[in-house]
C-alpha cells in the first residue's frame, strides 16, 4: 500500500468528524462538544499508538507521537483564541481547530489555519455578494476600524459586539473543513 494511501486512511476519522460537525453547524449554528471531544481523543490516540512516522499526510506515514499531537491541539487552540476573545468567533470553532491540530500536529495546523482564513474570507464575500449587502459590509468594516482605534486609544479592548447591522453569520465549521481539506490537498501536490 502506498504511503499516500496509508496517510489518507489514517486521516479518515478526521474527514468524517469534520463533515459531521459541519453538517451540524450548518443546520443549527452549533458545534457539538461531544464530537469535538471524540475527535481530540482520536487524534491524540492515533498519533500516539500508530508507529512513529512523519505524520499522516507526509511521505513516511505514521503517528506523530502523543506529545506532538498535544502540541498541535494547543497550537490550534491558541491560534483562534484571540478571535474568540474579540467575540468574532464562537468557542466551538476554536475547539474544532484544536481537534484538527490533534490530528495534524503543530506544523501542519499553522497551514490549516491560514487556509481556513482564506476559505472563510471567500465564503463571507460570496455570502455578502449573494445577499446584496456589500455596501453594508463596507460600512461595518469602517465602523469596526474606527471604533477599534477609538477603544484602543482609550486603553480598551475592541470587541465585535458593537456592529449596528450584521450582514449574516457564516457557519465557520464549513470554513475550517474546506481549509483543512484544501491545505492537505495542496500539500500533497507539492
Amino acid at each position: 500500500m502506498s504511503p499516500n494511501l496509508i496517510g489518507l486512511l489514517a486521516l479518515t476519522p478526521l474527514f468524517c468528524l469534520l463533515l459531521m460537525v459541519t453538517r451540524q453547524d450548518v443546520r443549527t449554528r452549533r458545534i457539538p462538544n461531544k464530537l469535538v471531544l471524540i475527535g481530540i481523543l482520536m487524534g491524540v490516540a492515533l498519533n500516539g499508538f500508530l508507529p512513529e512516522g512523519s505524520g499522516f499526510n507526509n511521505t513516511t506515514p505514521g503517528g506523530l507521537g502523543f506529545l506532538v499531537a498535544l502540541e498541535g491541539l494547543v497550537v490550534g487552540l491558541v491560534m483562534l483564541l484571540p478571535i474568540y476573545y474579540l467575540r468574532a468567533m464562537g468557542a466551538g470553532d476554536v475547539k474544532l481547530m484544536a481537534m484538527v491540530g490533534a490530528f495534524l500536529g503543530p506544523n501542519d495546523i499553522l497551514g490549516v489555519v491560514l487556509a481556513t482564513f482564506v476559505a472563510g474570507g471567500l465564503m463571507a464575500l460570496i455570502l455578502v455578494v449573494r445577499s446584496k449587502q456589500f455596501g453594508q459590509m463596507l460600512q461595518n468594516i469602517k465602523l469596526i476600524l474606527l471604533g477599534g482605534m477609538v477603544k484602543m486609544s482609550a486603553g480598551q479592548l475592541p470587541l465585535m459586539n458593537d456592529l449596528p447591522i450584521s450582514v449574516g453569520k457564516l457557519p465557520y465549521a464549513l470554513a475550517i473543513t474546506v481549509g483543512t481539506f484544501g491545505f492537505l490537498v495542496w500539500q500533497r501536490m507539492q
